[in-house]
């Protein structure tokens, strides 16, 4: 008997998805694990996974499609068989109660692909495999423009919406002007920087936004910030991962500056518990153990993934599921477990050259640190000599109802204590 797909319920706060594209047509045939479409979620964008191998009889909602939860997608059943009415489908009310979401992936019945049918690859002339982005892809199919005749500007060399753009010229999908549109002049050369339009929001920004101004709104921020000698964790940084290098060659384990900085603030937090809390309303909730969030810019964001329980991992284990969590990001298998549940949020601009700046608080987190980049400058030194030193400035944006000012000193002073003497945090 056909059966409905409908639009599942990929996190806990998602109400609509979107369709961002299909990956199979009317009349296929398709196995079980199979990926059927992708598709934006609050959070970020995730493939959808086959669970009903069959023929896929009808597709009820084109790509880019906005759709509630549980709304119809697709029919799947056998070959030959009519697609049923949508209409027809029994409502939510009455229908068997939703699988329950497992804690591990926090999707119902959406398996991942296995390994062995990997998402299809662009391939070049000469053999290698392309990389690029699902919006790079439709923009390109759009514009009749072979991905594997292009350079990407993207992570890795991956191909991005603004690859194609240079090298079509075509204009960013547009939406008809809202209230909130400004009108200016043309430039006088009649050349700009890129052509003028209005960009639909996705699900993604628009939950960023959203969160941002309730952050800014209701949690009242203060900040502080102090600057840190990088010298000796820079020194033990080369250290170490020449050591790694030297024992397991090209594909050795190699250490970030940010690694260092999750580690060191896992430990901070160890000395200043205070500071790993979240406001309740009612009450402070203080937390036993360290769930570190950190930033990863994507095309369409900002992801946070997290590192559970940072406070018993070593150095070498927190490096290594952080950049685990990192391709996950970027190749959107992150599930919506793995960026919840969070007591403390970190994000780095350094490698961006950006000198300072603060956060904004990841809600409920009580706290974000914020890392600048390490910048060589002249310092005075113990003796009152002037000498060039390397110098990172790391700054702290608070919620003054769960942190007071002397807590986020304290924390910061545990914090420049550990990265200017780094052996208590080393493999």
């Amino acid at each position: 008997m056909a059966e409905i797909i409908d639009m599942p319920k990929l996190s806990d706060t998602m109400s609509v998805g979107t369709l961002v594209k299909w990956n199979i047509k009317e009349g296929q045939t398709v196995a079980f694990g199979d990926i059927l479409a992708e598709v934006e979620t609050d959070k970020a964008t995730m493939e959808l996974s086959c669970t009903v191998p069959g023929t896929i009889l009808k597709i009820y909602a084109p790509a880019g499609s906005q759709l509630p939860v549980g709304d119809p997608i697709c029919a799947i059943g056998k070959k030959g068989e009519t697609a049923p009415d949508p209409k027809a489908k029994v409502s939510p009310s009455k229908a068997s109660p939703t699988p329950s979401i497992p804690e591990s992936t926090g999707i119902p019945c959406l398996p991942e692909a296995p390994a062995s049918s990997p998402a299809p690859a662009i391939t070049k002339s000469d053999g290698t495999r392309t990389k690029a982005s699902p919006y790079a892809k439709r923009m390109a199919e759009k514009a009749a423009l072979n991905l594997a005749k292009l350079s990407g500007t993207g992570p890795d060399g991956r191909i991005v919406g603004r690859d194609v753009i240079a090298a079509t010229s075509i204009p960013t999908t547009s939406a008809p002007a809202t209230p909130l549109s400004v009108a200016v002049a043309k430039p006088v050369d009649g050349k700009g920087i890129q052509e003028d339009s209005d960009v639909p929001v996705s699900n993604m920004r628009a939950t960023i936004a959203r969160r941002l101004i309730e952050s800014k709104t209701t949690i009242p921020h203060f900040y502080l910030e102090v600057e840190i000698d990088a010298a000796p964790l820079l020194a033990m940084r080369e250290a170490i991962n020449k050591r790694l290098a030297d024992a397991a060659g090209e594909k050795a384990l190699k250490l970030s500056v940010n690694d260092f900085i999750l580690k060191a603030s896992a430990e901070a937090l160890r000395q200043v518990p205070a500071v790993n809390a979240s406001w309740a309303g009612t009450s402070i909730r203080q937390h036993s153990a360290v769930h570190l969030a950190f930033g990863v810019a994507l095309e369409d964001g900002l992801v946070t993934p997290v590192v559970r329980d940072a406070h018993s991992k070593s150095l070498k284990e927190i490096a290594l599921e952080a950049k685990a969590l990192i391709g996950k990001a970027r190749s959107k298998k992150l599930t919506p477990a793995e960026m919840s549940g969070s007591t403390f949020t970190v994000t780095n601009l350094g490698m961006y050259g950006v000198s300072g700046f603060f956060g904004i608080i990841n809600m409920p987190n009580a706290a974000i640190l914020s890392v600048g980049a390490t910048i060589k400058k002249a310092v005075v030194d113990e003796q009152d000599r002037i000498v060039i030193g390397q110098r990172m400035v790391i700054g702290l944006s608070g919620d003054h109802r769960v942190v007071d000012g002397a807590n986020g000193a304290q924390f910061l002073q545990a914090l420049k204590q550990i990265l200017e003497a780094p052996t208590s945090i080393i493999l």
